[in-house]
């Protein structure tokens, strides 16, 4: 399976992707979307460029599923509602190139990479560079979105094994129904 990872943000948008077999993780591509050549004042031109630049990520490498970066609230309300128009830009690209889009927290990806949710950027660049046997240091966006993806593959296989699990609970609790006795 190949994941694309996705950390949204107005500025500069990381991209990840790997490729999972079992328990592997194999390193496909990452970089950044950026849009500081757009004026600053052109929220819809900045929007196009992460959406096209989403669009033909997804066409280069073909990815089988996506993974996006919640949006948390900032202090600055303003700033907020410009991520998440960002990263709708993003999730829009993804769904109409007909990939399915999980989403995660920083919390979580945090937790899954580095093993605690208050890890620092620079120990999250480690643990992708350790788990992905990269040469060097990922850009922290590139970092925090192959983190993502590698969120994507862990908690992939766990939602997958208790969608399993509720399935047959589901079908062995139903013969039981009307075979009650007093």
């Amino acid at each position: 399976m190949r994941i694309l990872g996705i950390d949204p943000g107005l500025n500069t948008t990381g991209f990840g992707i790997i490729d999972v077999d079992g328990h592997a993780l194999r390193y496909v591509a990452s970089g950044t979307i950026s849009t500081r050549s757009v004026t600053s004042g052109s929220l819809p031109q900045r929007l196009k460029v992460l959406f096209d630049g989403i669009a033909e990520i997804t066409e280069r490498y073909r990815p089988d599923a996506s993974a996006v970066e919640i949006v948390f609230v900032n202090v600055n309300p303003q700033s907020t509602l410009l991520l998440g128009q960002a990263r709708g830009a993003c999730v829009t690209a993804l769904v109409s190139n007909d990939l399915p889009v999980a989403e995660y927290t920083a919390l979580q990806m945090k937790k899954a990479v580095a093993g605690h949710g208050q890890a620092a950027k620079a120990q999250i660049q480690e643990m992708v560079k350790r788990l992905l046997d990269l040469p060097g240091l990922p850009g922290s966006d590139a970092a925090d979105a192959l983190g993502i993806a590698i969120t994507h593959a862990q908690v992939g296989r766990t939602l997958a094994r208790l969608a399993e699990a509720a399935t047959l609970s589901h079908s062995t609790t139903g013969r039981y129904r009307q075979g009650r006795s007093r």
